[in-house]
């Protein structure tokens, strides 16, 4: 398969699911954390998208290539986080928190992977 968009790799698939599932979710917390932990969990969970979309845009250049996928990884780490207080917090059970948890694990690793090798989605 060819990819002619970001949005066409897996990694950005399963981001978007990510930031759905999480603005889905979060629409049941309380609402004294709107302004704190809901709008900061919903803006970390798109940004990695986001981020994603601005690396490929940039993938003529290796060094900004690789500078916006990291800072997409800095995102999907800050929402991992983010799901900690979440859960701690009461605001969503076990499987929530593990299957969010799981994506934020696998979007890393994919991240991490593109990262280190980075030649494959450059503009030659």
């Amino acid at each position: 398969m060819r990819i002619n968009s970001a949005t066409d790799l897996d990694v950005y698939k399963k981001a978007y699911l990510l930031a759905m599932l999480i603005f889905e979710i979060s629409k049941k917390f309380p609402k004294e954390e709107l302004y704190a932990l809901t709008s900061q969990i919903r803006r970390a969970s798109r940004s990695i998208c986001l981020n994603l979309r601005e690396a490929w845009a940039k993938r003529r250049y290796e060094a900004h290539f690789i500078s916006k996928l990291t800072d997409s990884d800095g995102e999907n780490s800050e929402t991992d986080s983010l799901l900690d207080f979440a859960k701690d917090c009461g605001y969503i059970t076990d499987n929530q928190y593990m299957e969010l948890k799981g994506l934020c694990s696998e979007i890393g690793k994919m991240l991490g992977s593109m990262i280190n090798n980075p030649k494959p989605f450059l503009i030659k």
